[in-house]
Protein backbone atom coordinates (compact mmCIF):
# COMPACT_ATOMS: atom_id res chain seq x y z
CA UNK A 1 0.00 0.00 0.00
CA UNK A 2 2.55 2.39 0.78
CA UNK A 3 4.48 1.53 -2.66
CA UNK A 4 1.58 2.17 -4.77
CA UNK A 5 1.35 5.50 -3.79
CA UNK A 6 4.45 6.64 -5.21
CA UNK A 7 5.19 9.66 -7.52
CA UNK A 8 3.10 11.47 -9.58
CA UNK A 9 1.40 8.24 -11.97
CA UNK A 10 1.83 5.51 -9.54
CA UNK A 11 4.15 2.84 -8.74
CA UNK A 12 3.39 0.02 -11.33
CA UNK A 13 3.34 2.95 -14.21
CA UNK A 14 6.93 4.57 -12.89
CA UNK A 15 7.81 0.28 -13.71
CA UNK A 16 6.64 0.46 -16.58
CA UNK A 17 8.15 4.24 -17.76
CA UNK A 18 11.24 2.43 -17.07
CA UNK A 19 11.10 -0.30 -19.15
CA UNK A 20 10.89 -3.10 -15.92
CA UNK A 21 8.53 -6.01 -16.26
CA UNK A 22 6.84 -7.16 -12.88
CA UNK A 23 6.79 -10.86 -13.74
CA UNK A 24 4.42 -11.87 -10.64
CA UNK A 25 3.24 -9.93 -7.32
CA UNK A 26 0.69 -11.93 -4.92
CA UNK A 27 -1.32 -8.55 -4.90
CA UNK A 28 -0.89 -6.56 -7.94
CA UNK A 29 -0.84 -9.47 -10.35
CA UNK A 30 -3.94 -11.10 -12.06
CA UNK A 31 -2.52 -14.30 -12.22
CA UNK A 32 -2.94 -17.18 -9.90
CA UNK A 33 -2.61 -20.97 -9.23
CA UNK A 34 -1.21 -23.23 -12.08
CA UNK A 35 -0.20 -20.53 -13.71
CA UNK A 36 1.69 -18.74 -10.79
CA UNK A 37 3.60 -22.18 -9.94
CA UNK A 38 4.08 -23.19 -13.96
CA UNK A 39 5.97 -18.94 -13.80
CA UNK A 40 7.86 -20.32 -10.70
CA UNK A 41 8.73 -23.49 -12.24
CA UNK A 42 10.38 -21.93 -15.31
CA UNK A 43 12.26 -19.18 -13.22
CA UNK A 44 13.82 -22.20 -11.00
CA UNK A 45 15.10 -24.40 -14.34
CA UNK A 46 16.25 -21.50 -15.37
CA UNK A 47 13.91 -21.19 -18.55
CA UNK A 48 12.57 -17.81 -17.57
CA UNK A 49 14.94 -15.02 -17.07
CA UNK A 50 14.71 -13.34 -13.79
CA UNK A 51 16.67 -10.12 -13.39
CA UNK A 52 15.68 -9.16 -9.68
CA UNK A 53 13.60 -11.52 -7.09
CA UNK A 54 11.89 -8.86 -4.65
CA UNK A 55 11.12 -11.05 -1.12
CA UNK A 56 8.95 -9.32 1.26
CA UNK A 57 8.33 -10.61 5.04
CA UNK A 58 10.70 -12.80 6.77
CA UNK A 59 11.48 -16.36 6.26
CA UNK A 60 9.79 -18.51 8.90
CA UNK A 61 11.87 -21.71 9.31
CA UNK A 62 10.15 -23.55 12.03
CA UNK A 63 9.04 -25.48 13.28
CA UNK A 64 12.30 -27.60 13.93
CA UNK A 65 13.82 -25.71 10.59
CA UNK A 66 11.21 -27.20 7.98
CA UNK A 67 9.32 -24.04 7.55
CA UNK A 68 6.27 -25.59 7.75
CA UNK A 69 4.92 -22.68 9.27
CA UNK A 70 4.64 -20.57 6.28
CA UNK A 71 3.55 -22.74 3.31
CA UNK A 72 3.33 -21.82 -0.36
CA UNK A 73 -0.59 -22.09 -1.38
CA UNK A 74 -1.00 -25.67 -4.09
CA UNK A 75 2.43 -27.01 -3.05
CA UNK A 76 4.16 -28.85 -1.37
CA UNK A 77 6.52 -26.47 -0.46
CA UNK A 78 7.33 -23.77 2.30
CA UNK A 79 8.24 -20.46 0.98
CA UNK A 80 11.57 -20.74 2.82
CA UNK A 81 12.57 -23.69 0.42
CA UNK A 82 10.93 -21.42 -2.64
CA UNK A 83 13.17 -18.72 -1.97
CA UNK A 84 16.49 -21.23 -1.65
CA UNK A 85 15.72 -22.63 -5.19
CA UNK A 86 14.44 -19.22 -6.81
CA UNK A 87 17.16 -16.92 -5.22
CA UNK A 88 20.45 -18.68 -7.06
CA UNK A 89 19.04 -17.71 -10.41
CA UNK A 90 18.00 -14.16 -9.58
CA UNK A 91 20.39 -11.41 -10.97
CA UNK A 92 20.13 -9.65 -8.05
CA UNK A 93 18.15 -10.46 -4.89
CA UNK A 94 16.42 -7.54 -3.10
CA UNK A 95 14.51 -7.77 0.70
CA UNK A 96 11.88 -5.17 0.68
CA UNK A 97 11.17 -4.23 4.44
CA UNK A 98 13.22 -4.82 7.72
CA UNK A 99 11.42 -8.52 8.08
CA UNK A 100 12.96 -9.30 4.59
CA UNK A 101 16.35 -8.18 5.45
CA UNK A 102 16.54 -8.71 9.73
CA UNK A 103 14.07 -10.91 10.87
CA UNK A 104 12.24 -7.85 11.56
CA UNK A 105 8.67 -7.77 14.27
CA UNK A 106 8.12 -11.38 13.17
CA UNK A 107 11.68 -12.55 14.84
CA UNK A 108 10.53 -10.43 17.74
CA UNK A 109 10.55 -11.69 21.80
CA UNK A 110 10.96 -15.24 21.94
CA UNK A 111 10.96 -15.85 17.97
CA UNK A 112 8.28 -18.68 17.82
CA UNK A 113 8.10 -18.92 13.97
CA UNK A 114 11.97 -18.62 14.00
CA UNK A 115 11.91 -15.91 11.87
CA UNK A 116 14.97 -14.48 9.77
CA UNK A 117 15.95 -12.65 7.43
CA UNK A 118 17.54 -13.11 4.23
CA UNK A 119 21.38 -12.73 4.82
CA UNK A 120 20.61 -12.09 8.29
CA UNK A 121 19.53 -12.75 11.18
CA UNK A 122 18.76 -9.27 13.14
CA UNK A 123 22.62 -7.89 12.91
CA UNK A 124 24.11 -10.93 12.48
CA UNK A 125 25.44 -12.40 9.07
CA UNK A 126 24.05 -15.37 7.90
CA UNK A 127 19.78 -15.40 7.90
CA UNK A 128 18.19 -17.93 5.71
CA UNK A 129 20.69 -17.75 2.74
CA UNK A 130 23.64 -17.92 4.67
CA UNK A 131 26.78 -15.19 4.72
CA UNK A 132 28.47 -16.07 1.38
CA UNK A 133 25.60 -16.22 -0.85
CA UNK A 134 25.92 -14.29 -3.45
CA UNK A 135 23.24 -13.80 -6.69
CA UNK A 136 24.44 -14.30 -10.27
CA UNK A 137 25.92 -10.38 -10.52
CA UNK A 138 28.27 -11.34 -7.68
CA UNK A 139 25.84 -9.34 -5.18
CA UNK A 140 24.46 -9.76 -1.37
CA UNK A 141 21.40 -9.43 -0.78
CA UNK A 142 20.11 -6.37 -1.34
CA UNK A 143 18.34 -4.84 1.79
CA UNK A 144 15.86 -2.22 1.56
CA UNK A 145 15.01 -1.94 5.20
CA UNK A 146 12.01 -0.07 6.64
CA UNK A 147 8.46 -0.72 7.79
CA UNK A 148 7.29 0.39 5.58
CA UNK A 149 10.42 1.25 3.06
CA UNK A 150 10.03 3.94 1.50
CA UNK A 151 8.35 3.75 -2.21
CA UNK A 152 11.05 5.60 -3.59
CA UNK A 153 13.88 3.79 -1.71
CA UNK A 154 12.55 0.34 -3.88
CA UNK A 155 11.90 1.91 -7.30
CA UNK A 156 15.20 3.86 -7.46
CA UNK A 157 17.26 0.85 -6.77
CA UNK A 158 15.74 -1.22 -9.02
CA UNK A 159 15.67 1.39 -11.35
CA UNK A 160 19.54 1.95 -11.03
CA UNK A 161 20.30 -1.75 -11.03
CA UNK A 162 18.64 -1.88 -14.89
CA UNK A 163 20.78 0.89 -16.02
CA UNK A 164 23.57 -1.01 -14.35
CA UNK A 165 24.59 2.29 -11.94
CA UNK A 166 24.33 0.15 -8.55
CA UNK A 167 27.40 -2.58 -7.05
CA UNK A 168 28.50 -3.49 -3.79
CA UNK A 169 30.42 -0.35 -3.12
CA UNK A 170 26.91 1.31 -3.08
CA UNK A 171 25.59 -1.23 -0.56
CA UNK A 172 26.46 0.08 3.60
CA UNK A 173 27.61 -2.43 6.03
CA UNK A 174 24.33 -4.06 6.55
CA UNK A 175 23.78 -4.17 2.80
CA UNK A 176 21.76 -1.04 2.38
CA UNK A 177 21.50 1.12 -0.29
CA UNK A 178 23.45 3.56 0.50
CA UNK A 179 22.03 6.77 -1.22
CA UNK A 180 19.36 6.66 1.94
CA UNK A 181 21.19 4.64 3.94
CA UNK A 182 24.13 6.74 4.94
CA UNK A 183 20.96 9.88 6.17
CA UNK A 184 19.72 9.89 9.17
CA UNK A 185 15.56 10.47 9.37
CA UNK A 186 16.59 13.27 12.01
CA UNK A 187 18.15 15.10 8.47
CA UNK A 188 15.34 17.69 7.34
CA UNK A 189 13.09 17.38 9.78
CA UNK A 190 10.64 19.88 10.81
CA UNK A 191 11.18 20.08 14.05
CA UNK A 192 15.30 20.42 14.39
CA UNK A 193 14.99 24.21 15.67
CA UNK A 194 13.26 22.44 18.69
CA UNK A 195 15.96 19.64 18.46
CA UNK A 196 19.23 22.35 18.48
CA UNK A 197 17.90 24.02 21.80
CA UNK A 198 16.99 20.72 23.23
CA UNK A 199 12.88 22.49 23.35
CA UNK A 200 11.06 18.97 24.40
CA UNK A 201 7.54 18.24 23.82
CA UNK A 202 6.12 16.33 26.87
CA UNK A 203 3.01 15.09 25.33
CA UNK A 204 2.66 13.97 21.58
CA UNK A 205 0.81 16.86 20.55
CA UNK A 206 3.62 18.50 21.88
CA UNK A 207 5.40 21.01 18.82
CA UNK A 208 8.69 20.25 20.47
CA UNK A 209 11.55 17.59 19.85
CA UNK A 210 10.47 14.03 20.82
CA UNK A 211 13.82 12.58 21.41
CA UNK A 212 14.50 13.78 25.24
CA UNK A 213 11.14 12.10 26.79
CA UNK A 214 9.08 10.62 23.58
CA UNK A 215 11.22 8.07 22.66
CA UNK A 216 12.08 9.42 19.00
CA UNK A 217 15.33 7.92 17.82
CA UNK A 218 15.50 9.87 14.43
CA UNK A 219 18.80 10.55 15.20
CA UNK A 220 19.86 6.82 15.12
CA UNK A 221 17.90 5.71 11.95
CA UNK A 222 19.44 5.42 9.02
CA UNK A 223 16.89 6.64 6.03
CA UNK A 224 16.43 9.92 4.43
CA UNK A 225 12.65 10.23 5.57
CA UNK A 226 13.13 13.78 6.75
CA UNK A 227 14.28 14.82 3.21
CA UNK A 228 12.59 13.07 0.76
CA UNK A 229 9.33 12.76 3.23
CA UNK A 230 6.48 10.20 2.13
CA UNK A 231 3.31 10.92 0.46
CA UNK A 232 4.68 14.81 -1.15
CA UNK A 233 4.48 16.46 2.32
CA UNK A 234 5.60 14.44 5.73
CA UNK A 235 7.13 12.12 7.59
CA UNK A 236 6.82 10.38 11.04
CA UNK A 237 8.07 12.69 13.11
CA UNK A 238 7.03 16.00 11.43
CA UNK A 239 3.47 14.36 11.78
CA UNK A 240 3.68 13.78 15.81
CA UNK A 241 4.76 9.89 15.98
CA UNK A 242 8.01 9.68 17.28
CA UNK A 243 10.61 7.68 15.23
CA UNK A 244 10.65 3.60 15.56
CA UNK A 245 14.20 3.05 13.82
CA UNK A 246 12.62 1.03 11.66
CA UNK A 247 15.25 1.04 9.40
CA UNK A 248 17.88 -0.62 11.57
CA UNK A 249 18.60 -4.33 12.35
CA UNK A 250 17.39 -4.65 15.87
CA UNK A 251 13.73 -3.15 14.43
CA UNK A 252 11.07 -5.72 16.15
CA UNK A 253 13.60 -6.59 19.16
CA UNK A 254 13.26 -3.32 21.36
CA UNK A 255 13.67 -3.37 24.74
CA UNK A 256 12.01 -0.23 25.35
CA UNK A 257 8.87 0.96 25.26
CA UNK A 258 7.61 3.26 22.46
CA UNK A 259 6.63 7.07 23.20
CA UNK A 260 9.38 6.92 26.34
CA UNK A 261 13.20 7.49 26.41
CA UNK A 262 14.99 5.30 28.36
CA UNK A 263 17.82 7.53 30.47
CA UNK A 264 20.62 6.88 32.77
CA UNK A 265 21.05 9.77 35.36
CA UNK A 266 18.27 12.06 33.28
CA UNK A 267 20.63 11.73 30.02
CA UNK A 268 19.29 9.60 26.83
CA UNK A 269 20.84 6.09 26.66
CA UNK A 270 20.37 6.25 22.67
CA UNK A 271 22.35 9.53 21.66
CA UNK A 272 22.71 10.73 18.31
CA UNK A 273 24.95 8.50 16.08
CA UNK A 274 26.68 11.14 14.09
CA UNK A 275 28.02 12.78 16.82
CA UNK A 276 30.49 12.00 19.65
CA UNK A 277 28.69 11.35 22.99
CA UNK A 278 30.49 13.34 25.42
CA UNK A 279 30.34 16.40 22.34
CA UNK A 280 26.12 15.84 22.69
CA UNK A 281 26.41 16.10 26.75
CA UNK A 282 27.98 19.33 26.84
CA UNK A 283 26.31 20.97 23.66
CA UNK A 284 22.49 19.99 25.32
CA UNK A 285 23.68 21.80 28.06
CA UNK A 286 24.74 25.01 26.44
CA UNK A 287 21.89 24.58 24.03
CA UNK A 288 19.57 24.58 27.21
CA UNK A 289 20.77 27.78 28.76
CA UNK A 290 20.84 29.50 25.02
CA UNK A 291 16.79 28.37 24.30
CA UNK A 292 14.96 31.97 23.36
CA UNK A 293 11.77 32.00 25.50
CA UNK A 294 9.59 31.48 21.86
CA UNK A 295 10.99 27.84 21.44
CA UNK A 296 10.85 27.02 25.06
CA UNK A 297 7.01 28.11 25.26
CA UNK A 298 6.50 26.70 21.36
CA UNK A 299 7.68 23.59 22.76
CA UNK A 300 5.13 22.32 24.61
CA UNK A 301 2.23 23.92 22.25
CA UNK A 302 -0.52 22.04 20.51
CA UNK A 303 0.52 21.42 16.89
CA UNK A 304 1.97 18.70 15.80
CA UNK A 305 0.69 18.11 12.64
CA UNK A 306 2.64 20.85 10.94
CA UNK A 307 3.29 21.02 7.05
CA UNK A 308 6.86 19.85 6.59
CA UNK A 309 8.20 23.43 5.62
CA UNK A 310 5.51 25.35 7.88
CA UNK A 311 7.15 28.33 9.47
CA UNK A 312 6.50 29.43 13.42
CA UNK A 313 4.05 32.38 13.20
CA UNK A 314 5.96 33.49 16.36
Amino acid sequence: MSALSEGEVGFLPMLEAANIQLLWHPSLSEESSTDVLVLLEAIGEGRQRLDALCIEGAALTGPAGTGRFQMLAGTQWPMMRWIEHLAPQARYLLAIGSCAAFGGIPAGGANPTDARGLHYDEDQKGGLLGEDYRSKAGMPVINIAGCAPHPGWILETLMALALGQFGAEDLDSFGRPRFFADSLAHHGCGRNEFYEYKASAEQLSDRGCLMENLGCMATQAPGDCGLRVWNGGSFCAQSGYPCIRCTTPRFGRTETAFFKTPKIAGIPVGLPSDMPKAWFVALAALSKSATPQRVRQAATQAGAHMPAKAKDPS
